[in-house]
């Protein structure tokens, strides 16, 4: 158990708008770690398309390639494999966008609780992850 100076103490009545507040925070929290495991699978989907986008133009003959679409394989051509690869790096891309747009909102509205609290109880509140 932690000891702290009795200046550093604040001894305040959490009101329901206090609480309210708090919770509104975790939730926020929570949601942030939520976009950080979103943008790491959109990442891995991303690199995989790469990978796929240089085997297809290493391979330049042309032929028919298979192509997976969620658990069934298709015979396609090469630029039509391509073009898919592309469509879906595309479509990644703007999804990847749409959270760091979300995280900054988040972050703003974080940061105003914060102010608001720590204003309110000092360091007797604790609101970092």
């Amino acid at each position: 158990m932690m000891v702290r100076p009795a200046e550093e103490e604040v001894d305040v009545e959490v009101r329901r708008e206090d609480q309210d507040n708090i919770n509104k925070f975790a939730r926020l929290n929570a949601r942030l770690q939520e976009l950080k495991q979103e943008r790491s699978i959109i990442k891995q989907s991303l690199e995989r398309l790469d990978d796929a986008s240089t085997e297809l133009m290493m391979s330049g003959a042309g032929d028919q390639v298979m192509l997976l679409i969620g658990e069934s394989f298709f015979d396609t051509s090469e630029d039509a494999a391509t073009e898919f690869c592309e469509q879906e790096v595309d479509r990644l891309t703007e999804q990847l966008e749409k959270l760091d747009e979300e995280e900054a909102t988040l972050l703003e509205e974080q940061a105003e609780l914060k102010k608001a609290l720590y204003g309110r109880f000092g360091k007797s509140i604790q609101l970092e992850a």
